[in-house]
């Protein structure tokens, strides 16, 4: 006879979702806390898309940079077919680069193709001409 017996989890549904929730909430704000001091670059943290931010929306983390509010960040985002709305976790690679090319990140270019990098840096300028001039 085998018997297989299921652990039941610790505490109800509702609660462990709650913990859940907090422990993201407090590691999104610890990570905004970095990239607001300088301490990480948000580059980085696009190619690098560590758990706290796969589901945080592209501008809840282009927003915590200093001097970067909601007008910046659109246009920013507008010179790229991209959503302010959209997760880091569900962007794909070639958005990745992308997008950290144009916020300054050579590590970025490191696996494109020589068209791909051409585009990226020529793109560069325009971009900050831009929000400079704003």
């Amino acid at each position: 006879m085998n018997a297989t017996a299921t652990v039941a989890p610790a505490g109800p549904q509702y609660m462990r979702a709650l913990e859940r929730a907090n422990q993201v909430r407090l590691a999104r704000a610890d990570l905004k806390r970095r990239v607001a001091t300088g301490e990480l670059d948000v580059a980085g943290v696009i190619l690098e898309c560590p758990w706290e931010a796969e589901s945080m929306a592209v501008a809840d983390l282009l927003m915590s940079q200093r001097r970067w509010g909601q007008t910046r960040c659109r246009k920013f985002l507008s010179q790229i077919p991209m959503s302010e709305k959209k997760t880091v976790g569900s962007m794909t690679d070639r958005q990745r680069r992308t997008l950290a090319a144009l916020l300054g990140c050579d590590a970025a270019l490191l696996g494109c193709d020589a068209v791909e990098r051409d585009r990226a840096w020529s793109a560069t300028p325009w971009v900050t001409d831009t929000l400079t001039t704003a």
